[in-house]
């Protein structure tokens, strides 16, 4: 028998999809990642703060005077913790107070939007869906708005000023502000009857005259709230310096340039695109036509470009463009931007837009995450991505799970798919990454030791750290079927004669820190029961592991599971030969 000498080579990505003998990729793994298209294993994460209130449902990070909020939004409201520009060392939560109204079925949306005419500061924006359970759900909420920094939100479009009123009479005069009047906005204050609206407004030498659908029933000088009325559905989004809401029955609304308190001026706009609701906006960046943003309703795509034009005596400041009408989205939470490139998960596909609306090709665990799904908890799936290593991940939860606990992966530099193989750090309920922040920051569901929720700093070191406990993190993948794919014994390339395929050394190539293990197995035929050797160790220093392992259908698997322990697999080195004659079961 002659031993020949064969370099491991197995496509990258894991194919979960189909199987053994189909696969030319590797067919199991947990926390593991592609470089190369080599595997290597993803990095450990540490518990930055302990103390979350409840779980995640949206997260959102800016840096402000060196310092980095994390705020998270969760079924009692809005927390904010500060950290540092790098490990995430800093304290909290402060409480954000606000209107919302607490509810078990919120789903949080932020976004970030500069107040020009306020006070003149970064706001967060935020809009507590209803929708937890329900991503077609129609109650409107209100959207808020405050200083990014501060603890307190008010509700968008609302605002106060002192105004005139003359008893038994519909009209109120009062000082200019930097906000418009336009009918339909509410207003209230002593001696206006419940449930007053503007009918109309004008502007003279610096002062407003508005007139009421209801007569004063005071006179002299009061403080007025106006109330535009802001209310939806769906969300919030910035395309600077415009603020847009959305919601029900296509409904995609804007303010006036930097001017949250301004939804009736000329640049403002309200339109329904759809008959269906608008779930999701992001901003398009750069181009001839900024600002201008894409939009998701449950069943199409839509462009909005700031595009002024005239039309008779009027301008219409914004143009709408239906991309496509045969699109799905799975949940408010999927879709990201990666380098210009908008990725999401619809209802049956992975898509993606780069100027048309195209499906994204999945060969790998395109059946494992649309068939494993719990659709009944489909707006809990989220998406996230880690640049570092061109990777985009979709958290979702598998099986009965009512939490997200695994992600599907997609690396866009390597080409391919893979999964967290439910590993502990896939427990993620939200979580957010900022190109200031060079690690993500994702949150976990479970509660910790000390009955809170922990928000834990992902992409640092090689192990889970909380508090003064460190723990390995398993990471394992192995490989397809050998004999199949590597022209041994049994193969297409060398059918070869009835007979086992012997691997009698393997010499491991693998830029390692700590103990890792080898294990063989393999079965006797398609369907068989796998018959795995005992683990073969190796640590940084091994040269060779010599065995006399046969089997008609080999596979191999490689497991590092301690503390401090990493890999990074180079070109492995296998010694096989043909073995004993093929007869019935494993020998």
């Amino acid at each position: 028998m002659t031993t020949k000498v064969v370099t491991l080579t197995v496509g990258p990505g894991i194919q979960r999809d189909g199987t053994l003998l189909a696969s030319l990729s590797y067919i199991d793994g947990r926390w593991v990642r592609f470089q190369y298209g080599r595997p290597r294993k993803i990095a450990g994460y540490n518990a930055s703060f302990l103390n979350a209130s409840g779980v995640s449902r949206g997260m959102i990070m800016s840096s402000d005077n060196g310092l980095n909020y994390v705020i998270s939004g969760y079924n009692n409201g809005i927390q904010q913790w500060t950290t540092d520009n790098d490990d995430a060392v800093g304290f909290g939560p402060t409480a954000i107070t606000s209107p919302y109204t607490p509810s078990n079925n919120t789903l949080w949306q932020f976004d970030i939007g500069y107040d020009a005419y306020g006070t003149g500061n970064n706001n967060l924006i935020a809009h507590p869906g209803q929708n937890l359970n329900d991503i077609s759900s129609t109650v409107n909420t209100r959207p808020l708005v405050g200083p990014f920094t501060g603890t307190t939100l008010t509700n968008v479009g609302v605002f106060t000023a002192s105004g005139t009123t003359t008893s038994g009479s519909p009209n109120v005069t009062f000082a200019a502000t930097n906000v418009a009047m336009g009918p339909g906005v509410s207003v209230s204050g002593t001696g206006i009857p419940a449930n007053t609206k503007i009918v109309s407004a004008s502007l003279v030498a610096s002062v407003w005259t508005v007139v009421l659908d209801h007569n004063a029933t005071a006179s002299g000088t009061v403080t007025l709230t106006f109330d535009n009325n802001i209310s939806v559905s769906g969300g919030v989004v910035m395309l600077f310096p415009y603020l847009f809401v959305y919601g029900n029955n296509g409904l995609i609304q804007n303010s006036s340039a930097g001017n949250f308190n301004n939804w009736t001026s000329a640049d403002a706009n309200a339109n329904n695109i759809s008959s269906t609701k608008v779930v999701k906006g992001l901003p398009l960046r750069g181009g001839t036509t900024s600002p201008a943003g894409l939009f998701w309703t449950l069943d199409s795509v839509v462009r909005v470009t700031y595009a002024p034009q005239s039309v008779g005596a009027s301008t219409l400041y914004w143009r709408y463009d239906l991309i496509t009408q045969q699109s799905s989205i799975l949940s408010s939470q999927c879709v990201i931007e990666y380098d210009g490139i908008f990725y999401w998960a619809g209802t049956d596909r992975f898509l993606m837009y780069n100027g048309v609306v195209q499906e994204v090709e999945n060969t790998q665990n395109f059946n494992y995450f649309f068939d494993n799904l719990n659709y009944a908890q489909r707006q809990k799936v989220w998406v996230s991505k880690v640049p570092r290593w061109g990777e985009i991940w979709w958290f979702f939860p598998s099986g009965d799970s009512t939490e997200c606990n695994d992600a599907v992966i997609y690396n866009i530099r390597e080409k391919c798919w893979y999964d967290a193989g439910q590993a502990m750090g896939a427990r993620r309920s939200a979580g957010v990454f900022s190109e200031v922040f060079r690690r993500p920051i994702w949150a976990g569901w479970d509660q910790n030791t000390s009955g809170s929720y922990t928000l834990w700093q992902h992409e640092k070191g090689v192990n889970s750290i909380y508090t003064n406990q460190v723990n390995a993190i398993e990471s394992y993948f192995e490989t397809n079927v050998l004999g199949a794919n590597l022209g041994l014994v049994g193969s297409p390339k060398d059918p070869g004669e009835n007979l086992w395929t012997r691997i009698e050394r393997v010499e491991p190539d693998f830029v390692q820190s700590g103990e890792m293990n080898l294990v063989v197995t393999g079965k006797g035929y398609a369907d068989d029961v796998d018959q795995p050797s005992s683990p073969y160790s190796f640590t940084p220093s091994t040269l060779k592991i010599d065995m006399k392992e046969q089997r008609r259908e080999m596979r191999l698997r490689f497991s590092s599971n301690v503390q401090n322990g990493d890999y990074f697999m180079g070109r492995v080195v296998l010694s096989v030969e043909t073995g004993d004659v093929r007869g019935t079961g494993n020998p």
